[in-house]
């Protein structure tokens, strides 16, 4: 019995290991950062509770450290009248630490930015208004997972809607084959306001599952959410293309 459980662990760390291939182009890792001079676009849509959004988001490798990133995306509401653009998102990531830079082997970047405009008639102000946010993201990487967290805090300027957001993000990221991932994690958001209106409560807490395909430089990404406070399932697709 012994031999069967050890063979099994074994049997299960050769196929992890198998998906080990070049960390440099698994842009769907949490701890994923953009070589010097390197070019990723991220294109996206994803349907929840009668909206469907897309969404597409460029970043660029100022060097294997800094890269910088704008996005926007577009919602249509098949049940209402929140259709818009978003808010633009303009921001940056910095290396502070790489594995061969710590003993423990852990890598930490600092996360910032700004997002400005927006439709005002959508439900969540971090979509539609002025908002800054900076952040701490941290974790490992093993040949065949990675495990990170992202501690973030919004702050969001508006009359009516002004408010903070806290969220923490654990995710878990295996290369469960050359050519296959999969990944989950959970967010946690703490809103210091309600809606005015509504008294809806902004405070959210989501449950992220995603299975990844990876064909070269380019990787497509499917994925599922929950959220508790309201029941909402949201499905969705990603294509990364790294240039």
């Amino acid at each position: 019995m012994r031999k069967f459980f050890i063979g099994l662990v074994l049997g299960i760390c050769s196929v992890v290991s198998a998906g080990a291939n070049d960390l440099a182009l698994d842009t769907s890792d949490p701890l994923y950062m953009l070589a010097d001079d390197a070019v990723l676009t991220q294109t996206s849509v994803a349907y929840w509770d009668h909206i469907l959004r897309v969404g597409e988001i460029l970043s660029y490798g100022l060097n294997n450290r800094f890269s910088v990133a704008a996005n926007v995306h577009y919602q249509h509401d098949f049940n209402g009248g929140e259709d818009g653009f978003s808010a633009v998102d303009v921001g940056g990531v910095y290396r502070m630490s790489n594995a061969d830079d710590n003993a423990a082997k852990i890598i930490s970047d600092v996360l910032f930015g700004f997002k400005f405009g927006g439709s005002s008639h959508v439900r969540t102000p971090y979509y539609a208004d002025s908002t800054y946010y900076a952040g701490l993201r941290f974790g490992r990487q093993w040949a065949g997972m990675t495990l990170a967290a992202t501690i973030k805090s919004s702050w969001i300027f508006d009359d009516l809607r002004g408010m903070s957001y806290l969220d923490f993000v654990p995710e878990a990221y295996f290369r469960i084959a050359p050519d296959w991932r999969m990944g989950g994690g959970i967010t946690i958001r703490k809103a210091t306001n309600k809606d005015p209106q509504t008294g809806a409560d902004y405070d959210q807490e989501w449950l992220h599952t995603k299975l990844v395909r990876q064909y070269g430089r380019t990787q497509y990404v499917g994925h599922l959410d929950y959220e508790f406070e309201s029941d909402d399932i949201q499905i969705g697709a990603r294509v990364n293309v790294l240039f």
